[in-house]
């Protein structure tokens, strides 16, 4: 499938950036390094992202998170739901998203500045999740703490496999799952 110009430049954007973060760190880049490296304007840079942090925390996978709890039986606790919706919505990631994910994770990770700020991204994917079981039936203070014990698991695992290069973000996730489930063993 052919990729438009601004899907490329996109990608370019974001594989520079990742490249000049892990080089030097995500405080002491600046957006006119990564557009010069891109070989873009700073104002094409804008027009990708509204700032450098969302070069990092930009999380395509929401949707798909939220659309992986929607598609469980409504009739399973609210946990249960969250856990295998979140389950179904990784494990599909594709292979080459991987180790850009982990590049990400790993700059989020050394940052202190962008920890704070994916705290916020974090809330809103976990609204989405309490929003879906809430829609479907869960109550209100059960599918909060359902889809706020989801994402502590998984940022835990992502954090964990970030630092640990002999991890599986598959084994990452599932271990962190499998402990919410009661399994861990």
């Amino acid at each position: 499938m052919a990729t438009s110009r601004h899907e490329r430049t996109h990608t370019r954007l974001i594989e520079h950036a990742l490249d000049l973060f892990e080089a030097q760190g995500f405080e002491q880049t600046t957006v006119a390094q990564i557009a010069a490296a891109a070989e873009v304007t700073e104002m094409t840079f804008f027009r990708h992202f509204s700032s450098k942090e969302l070069v990092v925390l930009n999380d395509p996978y929401d949707p798909a998170i939220a659309d992986g709890v929607a598609a469980q039986p409504a009739d399973l606790p609210a946990l249960v739901r969250a856990v295998r919706g979140v389950r179904r919505a990784l494990n599909g990631l594709p292979e080459a998203d991987v180790e850009r994910v982990r590049r990400r994770v790993r700059i989020i990770a050394g940052s202190a500045a962008l920890r704070a700020s994916s705290a916020g991204v974090n809330a809103a994917t976990e609204a989405r999740i309490g929003d879906q079981l809430i829609a479907d039936g869960a109550p209100a203070l059960v599918a909060r703490a359902a889809a706020a014990a989801v994402l502590a698991a998984l940022t835990a695992a992502l954090f964990e496999w970030a630092r640990d290069e002999r991890l599986t973000l598959p084994a990452a996730i599932d271990g962190a799952l499998r402990t919410l489930e009661g399994d861990d063993g």
